[in-house]
């Protein structure tokens, strides 16, 4: 394909939609769930006793361009001193019945897939990104976390009940980071509402707590490098990282806090949960072994604290290469799973997050689980009997699972062939980069800039993971997300 053709966004977007296809997903909404959201309607933001809580100083914080607003936090001092922090999820239930079209095509696919070129929501926009999102300025239905949160990082208290919440300021990751690490001006959004940014520094404060705890307990600290094409005209220019800002963690201490709550009220009110789980890794040997080459010596049995011990000296000792033992930690781990945890009986925890207790209940608009999770809170906080028959729980533990894992396929495969594209007009050229992978199935590289992945395909002799080399471009295949290198 000629690199200047003008149609690199739309061939992405054809092998998007042709993954999607071939790994089980829906990538178009069906007549009946289009006719459905035609004649949608907003919910009304106070039913069963719901909680007025349009005064707070509500936010969210998300990506510049995102707008299916699945939370939304603030933070408030007890009585007694302490600080509880609060969040909101968009009652997503309200408006997409168990059973109905939608909710059949989001039970089909169980997540949003966002792809190089193309985002495959898993609701209707007219619902994830207006009717059931906590847009800027709306009076939304959701369901609150409680959490108080001790000096310690000690969750010392909790509630969940249905609340009417406004978002009184839509914030973005990047401008948030920069003002919170003293990089760049508090922004406008923020300034405009009266009390956020105290409020704001002291959700700030509470996530550092939450995470400072989890990270004693062993939670492991990984890096892997992911990153987004950059478009301009429908051709692709560049592939920019994601980097990892203070904001983003602080929506993830959050979350992490929630879900946890989360799964212990639904205990606690003797009810099924879906719970989020990382098993002890059956290839912890392995992990034993990688550590010893960095002269590391880790405990025979599993331990999270001595392997976040041991990845934080290395994110010290190498930055460079730690990405490439990251994924290595990873894939070694295994991935999570769903599954459900009875009353009475305990699920395995998530060994990565170190917690015992984890679902995923912060996210309706993008995941299934998550609007699972809702349907289960809401039928406790009702007192009414389960929506999900222990059977059928089970059979979508394992279908979520199973989805969740096509759908990183589907953006995998986009994301090789965008790097392909973006290569595709510099056969010859040479670039600096680190062996990851050198096994009997191949010799692979990642190039620096840009940061793609591809083979080396001659000259690969002598070459193990970790070291460097520098190679050249021989061949790409924008179909099939190859890229194909030589000893240079």
């Amino acid at each position: 394909m000629d690199s200047n053709d003008g149609r690199q966004r739309a061939t992405l977007q054809r092998i998007a939609h042709r993954a999607m296809l071939e790994r089980g997903l829906e990538p178009d909404f069906s007549p009946a769930v289009l006719a459905q959201v035609a004649s949608v309607q907003a919910a009304a933001p106070r039913s069963n006793g719901a909680r007025d809580l349009r005064a707070l100083p509500w936010c969210s914080i998300d990506n510049d361009d995102s707008m299916d607003l699945d939370q939304l936090s603030v933070a408030r001092r007890t009585n007694g001193g302490a600080v509880e922090v609060l969040v909101a999820v968009a009652d997503v239930d309200a408006l997409v019945g168990k059973g109905s079209p939608v909710d059949a095509h989001a039970r089909a696919n169980t997540t949003s897939v966002y792809t190089a070129a193309e985002i495959f929501p898993m609701l209707p926009e007219k619902l994830s990104t207006d009717l059931t999102s906590l847009a800027d300025r709306q009076d939304r239905p959701a369901v609150v976390v409680e959490i108080t949160v001790g000096a310690d990082g000690s969750i010392t208290g909790s509630d969940v009940y249905r609340a009417v919440v406004t978002n009184h300021a839509k914030l973005a990751y990047d401008s948030v980071a920069a003002w919170l690490e003293g990089t760049g001006p508090v922004p406008p959004v923020l300034a405009a509402a009266p009390g956020l940014e105290v409020n704001l520094r002291m959700q700030d404060d509470v996530a550092q707590r939450l995470r400072e705890s989890r990270h004693e307990r062993g939670a492991l600290d990984l890096q892997t490098i992911e990153a987004r094409p950059v478009f301009d005209a429908g051709e692709i220019t560049d592939l920019r990282p994601e980097e990892r800002n203070r904001a983003k963690e602080l929506i993830e201490d959050l979350m992490i806090a929630a879900n946890g709550v989360t799964a212990r009220f639904l205990a606690a009110k003797e009810l099924p949960s879906l719970r989020r789980v990382v098993r002890t890794p059956k290839r912890w040997e392995r992990i034993v072994e990688v550590a010893g080459h960095f002269g590391e010596a880790l405990p025979a049995q599993p331990d999270a604290r001595a392997l976040a011990g041991f990845l934080a000296k290395r994110r010290a000792a190498d930055p460079l290469r730690f990405p490439d033992l990251s994924l290595t930690v990873i894939k070694l781990l295994g991935a999570g799973e769903y599954v459900v945890e009875r009353p009475g009986q305990v699920a395995p925890g998530h060994f990565g997050l170190a917690v015992k207790d984890y679902t995923h209940a912060t996210a309706p608009n993008r995941r299934f689980p998550d609007l699972i999770t809702q349907r289960l809170l809401k039928a406790a906080l009702a007192g009414a009997p389960t929506p999900y028959a222990d059977a059928e729980l089970a059979e979508l533990a394992t279908h979520c699972t199973q989805q969740e894992d096509a759908a990183n396929k589907v953006e995998r495969q986009v994301a090789k062939s965008a790097a392909a594209m973006l290569l595709a007009g510099k056969i010859g050229q040479e670039f600096d980069g680190i062996i990851t992978g050198a096994s009997e199935k191949g010799t692979w590289v990642r190039v620096f800039q840009p940061p793609v992945e591809g083979r080396v395909m001659r000259g690969f002799e002598g070459a193990d993971v970790g070291h460097r080399l520098r190679v050249r471009l021989v061949r790409t295949d924008v179909e099939r997300g190859f890229i194909d290198f030589e000893r240079a």
